[in-house]
């Protein structure tokens, strides 16, 4: 008799589940959709400390035991979290201490501190699984201080000759030199170029990676990367490179032509650090730097919004230099790269505000402990990138900027989301005309709740205080008063029937 009352229950709920409900049909996926966790291998997750070998977790500037294994474990807490796509850091071979990656000491083996071939290829297909993509670093500047090509008599001319890159070196100096005194690669000899270009194809064939982040772009010539890109293409059509120049937006866009897939946003990265920093500062120069790199990039060269990378201090640290709490400032940080036009690229330990200064402070290892708040605010910017395509892939028009509040919105197709920011102290009451949103609509605040609807022709925005709200333009909701008394009434009727049988069937039990 209770199990009959169950069902009879379920009943108005199947009513309401009845009520037909729109749903915008998903796009194809592409690579503006991605959202990017960037991690350094070493420093992540210890999953199997069998491979751990000489590492030692008290010693920053050497290995201190994550690995393959370890990243793997962790891929649910990354795709719970919102992500879609992993940066790994060079995962080669490398001289003795080179927990980072960057001394190469062999570009066809995995580092033993990693784990095998065998477990990077479980990486890649447990991610895969998980529908997430996985792009490694490759490094084809340099290799290792030790290298042992060094001193192969048959490998002299596979370098540069040494030298050291003066400041205001020109870019022959860039592309010749020896960065950071490591031994520089001469990608003009045919073996060289060879091996590289050979490797890089390997690796896709090999293990089924779906990019590469290229890194030290402008440190070798354009024609390298120009094959490079051709190469890697050929053995994946729809393999992504990211180009790590580090320089302002015309630098970088003038590596356009070599086919890279996108660029890592340098010249809006200092901006956003800048006035993330710390409130009351203004945002013209973040939207000013935006547009900057939006008219000399163009097309589609796609840019990565970050924060920090493994090659500089960490942002938090910015914020505690300000005596800023590093929780308000990272979620006004974030809000901007996950609303903004670009692909959000966020390095490990942001999400629970990890500090540090230059290497190897910057390199600390991931705590899994710490408050979760950061996490959950991440995790709602990425639901609403996978649920609103216009944040993802529309057109951004700035509405209103004074100070440190912004308001800007996104438009694709029928969509138009509207984002409201408060980088400062005080609550912030900002008016928009019916020119600039479309009037006798309601913005429904998707962050905290908001709802402005349009009066008088226009919308009267109120926004607390570091703070940022993500609404969705929508047509004014109407309360549907006899529908929600029918409801009601339902709800009644059955609320009595199940409580008259339930007395029936305690009356009729035996005593």
């Amino acid at each position: 008799m209770r199990k009959r009352a169950l069902s009879l229950a379920l009943i108005p709920l199947l009513l309401f589940y009845a009520i037909p409900v729109g749903a915008a049909e998903k796009e194809q996926r592409t690579w503006k959709d991605e959202i990017v966790y960037s991690l350094l291998v070493d420093r992540f997750f210890d999953g199997d400390t069998q491979n751990n070998g000489d590492a030692n977790v008290n010693d920053p500037s050497t290995f201190n035991g994550g690995d393959f294994e370890g990243v793997t474990k962790k891929l649910n807490y990354l795709k719970d979290m919102g992500y879609t796509a992993i940066i790994l850091s060079p995962i080669f071979a490398n001289d003795a201490n080179g927990y980072h990656g960057d001394w190469v000491a062999d570009f066809y083996k995995t580092d033993k501190h990693y784990g095998t071939m065998e477990e990077f290829k479980k990486l890649v297909n447990e991610a895969h699984k998980r529908d997430m993509k996985v792009i490694i670093d490759f490094q084809a500047n340099n290799v290792g201080p030790d290298s042992a090509w060094l001193n192969d008599p048959k490998k002299q001319d596979w370098f540069h000759e040494e030298k050291k890159i003066s400041k205001d070196g020109s870019q022959t100096d860039l592309e010749t030199g020896w960065v950071d005194g490591l031994p520089d690669l001469n990608q003009d000899n045919e073996e060289t170029r060879e091996y590289l270009l050979d490797a890089a194809k390997w690796w896709i064939t090999e293990t089924d990676i779906d990019g590469y982040r290229i890194n030290k772009v402008q440190y070798v010539a354009k024609d390298f990367w120009k094959e490079f890109v051709d190469a890697v293409k050929s053995e994946k059509s729809n393999f992504y490179t990211i180009g790590d120049v580090q320089g302002d937006a015309e630098l970088i866009s003038s590596y356009k032509e070599t086919g890279i897939d996108a660029f890592m946003a340098y010249r809006q990265n200092a901006e956003l650090r800048e006035a993330f920093a710390a409130p009351d500062k203004e945002l013209k120069p973040v939207f000013d730097a935006f547009a900057k790199s939006e008219d000399e990039l163009g097309g589609n060269a796609h840019q990565g919004l970050f924060m920090d990378t493994q090659g500089m201090p960490r942002f938090t640290k910015d914020a505690a230099d300000h005596n800023e709490n590093p929780g308000s400032r990272w979620r006004m940080a974030l809000s901007y790269l996950y609303t903004m036009p670009g692909v959000p690229i966020v390095f490990y330990g942001s999400e629970i505000a990890l500090n540090g200064d230059i290497a190897p402070d910057n390199h600390k290892l991931m705590n899994f402990k710490t408050e979760q708040e950061l996490v959950e605010y991440i995790t709602k910017l990425s639901d609403l990138r996978d649920m609103y395509p216009a944040l993802v892939k529309g057109d951004m028009e700035l509405l209103y900027e004074e100070g440190g509040a912004s308001v800007f919105k996104r438009v694709y197709g029928d969509e138009t989301i509207v984002v409201a920011m408060n980088n400062t102290t005080e609550t912030q009451t900002i008016n928009l005309a019916d020119k600039e949103l479309e009037s006798n609509k309601e913005l429904r605040g998707m962050l905290n709740g908001d709802l402005v609807r349009s009066k008088d022709n226009s919308y009267s925005i109120v926004i607390d205080r570091e703070t940022t709200e993500v609404y969705t333009l929508s047509p004014k909701s109407i309360i549907n008063i006899p529908y929600l008394l029918v409801i009601g009434l339902v709800l009644l009727i059955f609320g009595i029937f199940i409580a008259l049988v339930i007395k029936r069937s305690k009356r009729n039990q035996p005593k």
